[in-house]
């Protein structure tokens, strides 16, 4: 037993001896007494044999040949944060310290510490590589690392939203997942309470998108609200990577992976009978990942077309339209101008037990119950028109389709409206008339546009004065107002109004109202299409039969004191 005790070291302890850093008796005894106060072997050297720990890494690298590193000039705003979380790092003494392809650089002192990368490469997904460090930069670069997390947190104490922590969140899209997701890897309360609040404010507020932006110097977040970026708070800069690490495990992406823009969604359940889902989409900027959260409220679907501010004669002409077993309703105008929203109202309208309805979409925004939604993927050959084909063996009666961007798809669309189903569609475009020369540029017949689209709504969102604060304008003079396009019968008992700001709106303004142009594809209009008429002849011929153009729908709304005069001339143009 004692020639046992006596036997020359082997493995790293031999080496140190052979290269004279310590002898055998204290190299046995280290191995005994590591063992014992279940410390790491290089640990023990350097704490109590005061052996150099730079020498002690030398060694080491020639011994199991791993690269070795200097820590101290390492920058550590370079540290992957979010990938491992604080716990494993002081449990295992090891640091991550760049992520490279598929393989995540684990700084360490001790190359027999395999227990660390192990576990480290289960909680995170990623294949782990040591790199040899001395053990007393380690050991400070592990304590100002948890310093500046505990600044952070501090940071955040007052953000913290409380209850707000036990409200439900899971993903949505599990197809996103990637294999570095891990919920374990984020658990970060300051964290998870900041974004749970950044969440709830946007809902609570109205707001449409959430944008988390990192710079150079500095991080914002902004909601989108009424149509208008807001800014709404400054982050610490070096929370980004931690902010987008919980925004993506969130939405079940690959943390892991900040090269390329990844999609994924969020559910968040305010309660019992309220569920609100986030599309979230990433995207690698000069400073770091931007991320945007476009707010999915169901709720908005469920408005009812009383809400989305139809006149009188543009509302019956739209449910007359819905009410028709074939032909085809077109909603145009740009991004971001409600056009979902008027279609999923549409939708709620025909949604009946003895109807089947089929929708593709890109993506899928808010989920309809009844109704049969496609989510488009062009990636595996599943686009616009692919999936109307197979509508078309579905037994439909209704359907609607995202956006018809070629020819191809605006055919089998305007074959279905031919063949006794109702299509309803969106376009990107200014107005009525330009959506139809539109879709002539694209090649479709005119005989075919004019005998299967039964109505176009071109609209815009405009934001809606508040009703606590908004206050008569200042005297305009008539000439100018006749020049903006109001009519003397428009004026009439008018009062135009304008934007002041109170403690409950923003600006002055809140909320939005749809500004609509609704035309009737009348035989007058058929007969400019038969013969290829430009858009500037279709809209004199819409105004004819009393359709009203964006801009005058929006001067109505202005002198019925819904909408100020400079928001008509934001959203519109002569």
């Amino acid at each position: 037993m004692n020639e046992q005790a006596k036997a020359p070291p082997s493995g790293l302890a031999g080496r140190l001896v052979v290269e004279g850093l310590i002898d055998a008796d204290q190299a046995r005894e280290a191995q005994r007494a590591s063992v014992e106060q279940r410390v790491p072997f290089v640990s023990y050297l350097v704490e109590t044999v005061n052996v150099d720990g730079k020498e002690l890494a030398r060694v080491a690298s020639q011994e199991f040949g791993a690269p070795r590193f200097e820590l101290e000039s390492f920058d550590r705003e370079n540290l992957p944060d979010g990938l491992v979380e604080q716990e494993l790092i002081t449990k295992h003494h090891a640091l991550p310290l760049f992520h490279r392809g598929k393989r995540l650089f684990i700084a360490v002192s001790d190359p027999t510490n395999l227990a660390a990368l192990d576990e480290i490469k289960f909680h995170t997904g990623i294949s782990t590589e040591p790199i040899l460090v001395d053990e007393r930069s380690l050991t400070k670069a592990i304590s100002e690392w948890i310093a500046a997390q505990d600044d952070l947190a501090g940071g955040l104490e007052e953000l913290e939203a409380g209850e707000l922590e036990d409200i439900d969140i899971s993903a949505v899209d599990e197809e996103a997942r990637g294999d570095g997701a891990d919920n374990s890897a984020i658990d970060e309360t300051p964290i998870v309470r900041f974004v749970n609040k950044v969440l709830v404010d946007a809902i609570k507020q109205g707001a449409s998108d959430i944008h988390f932006e990192p710079y150079e110097k500095d991080y914002r977040v902004r909601f989108r609200t009424d149509g208008m970026l807001q800014e709404m708070v400054r982050p610490p800069r070096n929370l980004a990577p931690r902010l987008a690490a919980r925004l993506k495990v969130m939405s079940q992406m690959d943390i892991s992976e900040r090269r390329v823009p990844q999609d994924g969604r969020i559910q968040m359940r305010l309660s019992r009978n309220r569920a609100v889902d986030f599309r979230v989409n990433t995207l690698p900027t000069l400073f770091g990942e931007k991320i945007v959260l476009r707010i999915l409220d169901p709720t908005s679907a469920q408005m009812g077309i009383d809400a989305l501010g139809y006149e009188p004669e543009q509302k019956a002409m739209y449910l007359r339209a819905l009410s028709q077993p074939q032909g085809m309703i077109l909603v145009t105008g740009p991004t971001g101008s409600g056009k979902t929203v008027s279609l999923y109202t549409g939708l709620n309208i025909l949604n009946e037990p003895e109807r089947n309805i089929s929708t593709a979409e890109d993506p899928v925004e808010i989920n309809l119950s009844g109704v049969n939604q496609v989510h488009v993927n062009p990636r595996v050959g599943l686009d616009f028109a692919e999936a109307l084909r197979s509508f078309l063996r579905q037994d439909p009666d209704v359907i609607m389709v995202g956006e018809i961007r070629d020819l191809k798809t605006a055919e089998i669309a305007i074959k279905a409206a031919q063949t006794g189903h109702l299509v309803l569609s969106t376009l990107h475009t200014n107005s009525a008339a330009e959506t139809i020369t539109r879709l002539l540029n694209m090649g479709v017949p005119t005989f075919n546009l004019a005998t299967s689209v039964s109505l176009i709504i071109a609209q815009r969102l405009a934001r809606r004065l508040c009703n606590e604060c908004k206050a008569p304008a200042d005297h305009i003079p008539h000439d100018v107002l006749v020049q903006e396009g109001f009519t003397d019968e428009m004026l009439k008992g008018a009062t135009l109004m304008k934007a002041v700001g109170c403690d409950v709106c923003r600006d002055g303004f809140k909320g939005r109202v749809g500004v609509y142009e609704v035309v009737r594809i009348t035989p007058e209009i058929s007969e400019l299409i038969m013969g290829q008429a430009d858009a500037t002849k279709i809209a004199k011929q819409a105004r004819a039969h009393g359709f009203h153009s964006v801009r005058t729908a929006a001067l109505l709304k202005c002198a019925a004191g819904l909408i100020s005069l400079e928001e008509v001339n934001r959203i519109t143009i002569d």
